[in-house]
């Protein structure tokens, strides 16, 4: 009831001066991503990996808002509004286990790229020392599809859901909108358009944010005042979360040892690993991660604090869904066409990471799974469009919580793909079966830990990836 009367009060709020703001910059993003065309070469290469031509800081860019997606936005927000100060833990934890993962990784996967002249994650990893792991790629790449897809067909089940509840609109109008823009920006310049419009979206909803932040402040009377807000709520200000699974130190050790785990979770995912792979210089690689972890910390801190605020903006929790809580605070606080730069930037970052998926799908079909791989362009163009088309069949006719199938898929991945990678870094040189082992056990560790319900307790990941790491270390061998 709660849920239903904030939907019916946002949608009255709503102003057609937010609708034609929403259109015209989200017309914005997608003219971003259709100016790509100019720059391609129309080779295989340049489709999924931008002719290894991306700079810098469109590398770092881009990998932060694939990583974020609408997740940033709708999820981190909306826990930050329930659990209070408690959240920072998931923000350090995430942020320090990808970094963690990147001192080893990044670099090593880029020269790797280079060296094995492979487009896709499944091809260099099943190729890392110039081995042909064919029986791996084809696993990797099988693996890749099916959970990239149901990652894929979420972000479009978002997007929709988010439409309908702020105008109002059918949730299937905001899947097929979803599709078209992933289809327009696969089809225009594949990942060199996903990256353009990554970065732009980046860089508009991190000026948003701020502002947003500036003026909710500025409205309470100061910091001060905001800190003083927000004491008055039981337990908000508390450094430890009050619904750990487990009581005391021991739930909070494993609470912050599973938020490390999922941010080095990050290198098993190929959506963003390939950004790195894109790098135009692996001499570059400083300063990709440079601009990554800065902007996704301060973004994250951003985000965090627009979170505990609009607890005291909108303080009445018992009948407010968590994750309106920044549409809600951006209606109540902003004029209304930044509250329409806002929505368009929400959806341009689920629809962003959705067309990322999309291309990985394509790349894990073409390239990972067929026995002859597909070079003309025009072929890999229309089993994108036929990738997209899949995904939106199976939004539209999805059962599960968006939640459930990104945070599935995101372990999942994470478990199959994480321990070999690390391996292969260390320098390690596994076999074949070894490392087909290795990702089986960390994918079947994962699944039978949520299938459980141990999940509550520790991510899934964790165990997993510790598991997978090992079958694979033992049974490798050094040359």
């Amino acid at each position: 009831m709660g849920a239903a009367e904030d939907i019916t009060k946002i949608m009255n709020t709503v102003s057609t001066l937010t609708i034609v703001s929403f259109l015209g910059f989200l017309s914005v993003f997608l003219l971003i991503g259709l100016s790509s065309f100019f720059k391609s070469r129309g080779t295989k290469q340049d489709y999924y990996l931008a002719d290894n031509t991306v700079r810098p800081w469109l590398v770092g860019l881009s990998a932060v808002a694939t990583n974020n997606s609408g997740y940033m936005f709708i999820g981190v927000i909306g826990y930050t509004y329930v659990t209070g100060l408690a959240s920072i833990w998931l923000m350090l934890g995430w942020i320090l286990g990808d970094y963690l993962a990147s001192l080893y990784v990044h670099s090593r996967l880029r020269q790797a790229t280079e060296n094995s002249n492979e487009v896709s994650y499944a091809g260099v990893l099943s190729h890392w020392y110039g081995n042909k792991h064919n029986r791996l790629q084809r696993l990797i790449g099988l693996i890749s599809l099916v959970f990239l897809l149901a990652y894929a067909s979420a972000q479009l089940v978002a997007g929709g859901k988010a439409l309908h509840v702020l105008f109002n609109w059918p949730t299937w109008l905001g899947a097929v909108i979803g599709a078209i823009m992933v289809a327009v920006y696969c089809v225009a310049g594949g990942i060199r358009a996903s990256i353009w419009t990554d970065a732009a979206q980046s860089v508009v909803m991190i000026i948003a944010m701020t502002v947003l932040l500036l003026v909710a402040i500025y409205s309470i009377g100061g910091i001060n005042s905001a800190i003083s807000s927000m004491q008055s709520v039981d337990g908000f200000l508390a450094w430890t979360p009050k619904d750990l699974a487990l009581p005391g130190l021991a739930g909070g050790v494993l609470f912050a040892a599973s938020w490390l785990f999922a941010g080095f979770s990050v290198i098993g995912q190929p959506h963003i690993m390939v950004r790195f792979m894109a790098l135009d210089n692996i001499g570059g690689m400083h300063k990709a991660r440079l601009w990554y972890y800065i902007w996704f910390s301060a973004f994250y801190c951003i985000t965090t604090g627009v979170g505990l605020l609009s607890r005291v903006f909108l303080p009445d929790i018992g009948n407010f869904d968590a994750e309106l809580a920044l549409p809600s605070m951006a209606l109540q606080l902003l004029h209304p066409l930044l509250v329409g730069l806002i929505l368009a930037g929400i959806f341009a970052a689920t629809m962003s990471t959705a067309d990322s998926l999309v291309l990985s799908c394509s790349a894990a079909f073409t390239h990972d799974l067929l026995p002859h791989k597909i070079e003309s362009t025009a072929l890999i163009k229309l089993v994108t469009i036929s990738v997209t088309a899949c995904a939106l069949l199976l939004a539209l006719t999805n059962k599960q919580s968006v939640f459930s199938l990104v945070i599935l898929a995101w372990s999942g991945l994470a478990s199959a793909f994480a321990p070999l990678l690390l391996v292969l870094c260390l320098g390690r040189k596994p076999s074949q079966t070894a490392s087909i082992i290795g990702c089986l056990v960390g994918l079947s560790c994962a699944l039978a830990w949520r299938f459980m319900g141990w999940h509550s307790f520790v991510y899934e990941g964790f165990p997993a990836i510790v598991l997978g790491f090992i079958f694979i270390w033992v049974l490798s061998r050094r040359q």
